[in-house]
């Protein structure tokens, strides 16, 4: 069930029988046809399990299903969308930066310290996003929220990226995350809040920036 995109801040997606997708509360903006809208409490697709391990960090952002025969608008505060098909693999994405996404993928939790050790969870506390990260696997399509846009970086096993935790939106594909520290200019000045921390991603995937360093 793709997004088509309307401009930078909405997208639409085409809801046929027998077929389902989940937004976030709140993000439907307008509809045609004959849909429904229920609060979801299992989860998502992933279940109950999904769900109780975001409730234990205190971090489930509530969602809807979405069900019926017609079309469905939507965007969120204002913030730009950008959308991100999957082939079968797994996107790791900040929960409350998800706009909509296809019922066909399974949706879980991760820990942060699983991806990273120690670093992982220091990472979630210094961010400000918590301890855990919602995944996304499957075939499917999902619409993040971000400030200013996203860019798409390659990460190759060569090459490793470097992000400004606060920037960061979401990845995918086999990559490894850390927190690093960094002494830059802006240490230098009295501005090092942010920048003295970096999220080193390495591997092979994508990781998606956004343009602006404010949480949404």
């Amino acid at each position: 069930m793709p997004f088509t995109r309307i401009n930078s801040k909405m997208v639409e997606a085409h809801v046929l029988p027998g077929q389902r997708l989940f937004s976030q509360r709140g993000a439907m903006l307008a509809y045609r046809g004959n849909v429904s809208f229920t609060p979801n409490m299992q989860g998502g697709q992933g279940g109950i399990g999904s769900m109780i391990g975001r409730r234990l960090a205190n971090e489930a952002t509530p969602l809807m299903t979405v069900e019926g025969h017609g079309s469905v608008m939507f965007g969120h505060g204002g913030h730009h969308v950008h959308c991100v098909d999957l082939s079968g693999d797994t996107l790791y994405v900040e929960a409350d930066r998800l706009l909509a996404f296809d019922g066909s993928l399974r949706q879980g939790t991760m820990f942060m310290g699983s991806q990273g050790g120690v670093m992982g969870v220091i990472r979630g506390q210094v961010t400000g996003q918590g301890l855990f990260t919602t995944t996304l696997q499957g075939h499917g399509a999902v619409a993040v929220m971000a400030h200013g846009g996203v860019i798409e970086l390659p990460i190759t096993p060569q090459r490793p990226v470097h992000v400004d935790p606060q920037a960061y939106v979401a990845h995918r594909g086999d990559v490894r995350n850390k927190l690093s520290t960094a002494l830059g200019w802006r240490d230098m000045v009295g501005r090092g809040s942010g920048e003295a921390f970096q999220l080193e991603l390495s591997g092979q995937g994508t990781v998606y920036v956004q343009a602006s360093e404010e949480k949404l």
